[in-house]
């Protein structure tokens, strides 16, 4: 079984080549940084309303 989600986003140019260079600055590859910055805002997200219940969803 695969656990895995995909997720796919546009960005201009510019945005792009900055992120990449913020991710090569803290030692993460863009798409490393991305997982760092969802999590952080998961982790964040639970820290006010308390955990989410996956089972909950519709």
């Amino acid at each position: 079984m695969n656990d895995k989600a995909y997720l796919s986003i546009r960005m201009d140019r510019r945005l792009h080549d900055k992120f990449q260079s913020v991710a090569a600055y803290e030692g993460r590859s863009m798409s490393g940084q991305i997982l760092y910055l969802v999590n952080q805002c998961v982790r964040e997200f639970e820290k006010v309303h308390g955990p989410i219940d996956l089972l909950d969803q519709t």
